[in-house]
């Protein structure tokens, strides 16, 4: 048996691209220096993936899926994450965060209190232009980094999921690195009755910016075609959730309730349907009955397309 707590793994970008690969043998870098209790697989056959893990002495594992357009198959890279380790634990996470040892201590509180759960946290962006590779103290100084630089992102987008090796065992095959799939894994817990645990507080997780000239013509990931086939493959707009959607928080090494607003009961009382009944179409009609907005756009498509105002 392996004596890590967690396997972190990841799905790299080509090391192509000058700044992409300053900022993924960064990332790359920062889970290394969480030293024995974690393990780190790269799984991906981009041009350079085999070679950086060679010099970060971390696993390669180029046997990955795709899709026709080529870009690899979440469902593959957690199959092979799966195969391949036997931590209790599994992580995957953007090839351009920084992690802090203070994940390994959330993790180990969540699991001694919770048995199924995914543990998830909003991140901190900052621009990153030099390698950082510091010889002394090195989370310290990054950590000092981040609070010059850094600013918290919105709770829309997650960015690392963690979560008991048995937990998500069938996934639907949507693209990696696109929108809809990590909305789809907070989804996923709540209806499975999971904990999602929002631990931003006790989790300090660092993103380095980025343009988007890897995508197809440089456009957001949110606005490429694959994220709709992903939003597709996860059932509809319906299962966009967020961390706003968490009901527990990490705070001091302490599981507590999500904080009562009558935002958060009404949301509750929208999504009581489809995680709670697991009755989907019923969920989807008090989605469109809470956003009427969409609902209405929704109607309007439906009548274009079948030609309803020519």
């Amino acid at each position: 048996m392996s004596d890590t707590l967690i396997t972190i793994f990841t799905a790299p970008k080509p090391f192509t691209d000058p700044h992409i690969n300053l900022i993924q043998r960064n990332a790359i870098r920062s889970w290394v220096n969480l030293g024995g209790s974690v393990e780190v697989l790269l799984i991906s056959d981009e041009e350079g993936v085999a070679d950086v893990a060679q010099e970060m002495d971390v696993r390669h594992l180029p046997q990955v899926e795709c899709n026709r357009m080529g870009t690899p198959l979440i469902s593959s890279i957690f199959k092979l994450a799966r195969m391949e380790s036997e931590s209790p634990f599994l992580a995957i996470v953007n090839t351009d965060i920084l992690l802090f040892p203070n994940l390994i201590s959330a993790t180990q509180k969540v699991a001694e209190e919770l048995g199924e759960f995914v543990i998830v946290g909003q991140r901190w962006d900052m621009d990153v232009r030099e390698p950082l590779n510091y010889p002394q103290n090195f989370f310290k100084e990054l950590e000092e980094l981040v609070r010059i630089r850094g600013s918290l992102h919105s709770q829309m987008g997650s960015d690392y999921f963690i979560f008991p090796r048995d937990c998500f065992m069938n996934i639907p095959e949507f693209a990696i690195g696109r929108a809809g799939w990590d909305n789809w894994m907070i989804f996923k817990a709540r209806r499975e009755g999971w904990k999602v645990v929002d631990a931003t507080q006790d989790i300090l997780i660092a993103h380095q910016n980025h343009d988007y000239s890897h995508l197809a013509g440089g456009q957001p990931h949110y606005r490429q075609s694959e994220t709709k086939e992903n939003v597709h493959l996860a059932g509809g707009e319906h299962t966009i959730f967020t961390l706003f959607d968490a009901q527990i928080r990490l705070v001091d090494g302490t599981l507590v309730k999500s904080g009562f607003s009558w935002k958060k009961f009404w949301r509750e009382v929208e999504i009581f349907p489809l995680v709670k009944l697991k009755l989907k179409y019923f969920g989807i009609g008090f989605y469109y009955l809470f956003h009427p907005l969409r609902a209405y756009q929704d109607f309007r498509k439906v009548l274009r397309d079948r030609n309803v105002f020519k």
